[in-house]
């Protein structure tokens, strides 16, 4: 498992939450329908959340070399491009056939909480 780059990739997707927080609020607030715009605001927070969560595996990386921190990473970073990513399309007014690409992000969200479980269980995670 790669710690720099999960730092990386949960630093990106943090700095880019921000952002796309900070243009949902001023940017598109008139722009959008309300139910819209919390579409947009769910997107953000799961992202910043799992930004979060990306920074958390790469410090638990820099004390282990478990498998399953891989799994974590990978599964939410795709988990981020998916689940947030179709919301904000869909929010902006993309194609529906999108709906459906949103809940696969959310499995890879839940498989990259469980992958850190197993570790945890197992007792070879030093944190």
């Amino acid at each position: 498992m790669n710690a720099m780059l999960a730092l990386l990739i949960g630093a990106l997707y943090g700095g880019l939450g921000v952002v796309l927080g900070a243009f949902g609020a001023h940017a598109l607030k008139a722009r959008l329908e309300p139910a819209m715009l919390a579409t947009w605001d769910t997107a953000v927070l799961y992202q910043l959340v799992h930004g979060l969560a990306l920074l958390l595996v790469a410090l638990i990386a820099r004390t282990s070399t478990l498998p399953g921190l891989s799994v974590a990473m990978w599964s939410f970073a795709i988990g981020v491009l998916l689940f947030s990513g179709s919301l904000y399309v869909l929010a902006l007014g993309g194609p529906r056939w999108l709906g459906p690409v949103t809940p696969l992000g959310g499995v890879a969200f839940i498989v990259g909480w469980l992958a850190i479980v197993v570790a945890a269980v197992r007792g070879e995670a030093s944190v």
